[in-house]
């Protein structure tokens, strides 16, 4: 599944236009690797996301070609979650 489309099923970032600006931006690493919004997401992969002045780590758990709102949560497990001074 694409990156872009992975944070917008999921409801880590809302809009998947926003989901692709920041991907683009290079604020988004799949294991370690600079991603792109067309980048591939699989099970188990680690996403470290940079969101302004916080850092979220997250495992992929599952994938979904949509979901509902109760159901988003369980895409993901929030490894790490940083604030940036």
């Amino acid at each position: 599944m694409r990156l872009d489309k992975f944070l917008k099923i999921s409801r880590i970032i809302k809009r998947r236009s926003v989901a692709k600006e920041v991907a683009d931006k290079g604020r988004i690493q799949i294991n370690g690797k600079l991603a792109k919004s067309s980048s591939t997401v699989k099970i188990g992969d680690v996403l470290t996301i940079q969101f302004g002045n916080k850092t979220m780590e997250i495992k992929v758990s599952e994938l979904h070609e949509s979901t509902k709102k109760e159901d988003a949560a369980n895409m993901y497990e929030i490894i790490a979650e940083n604030r940036n001074e």
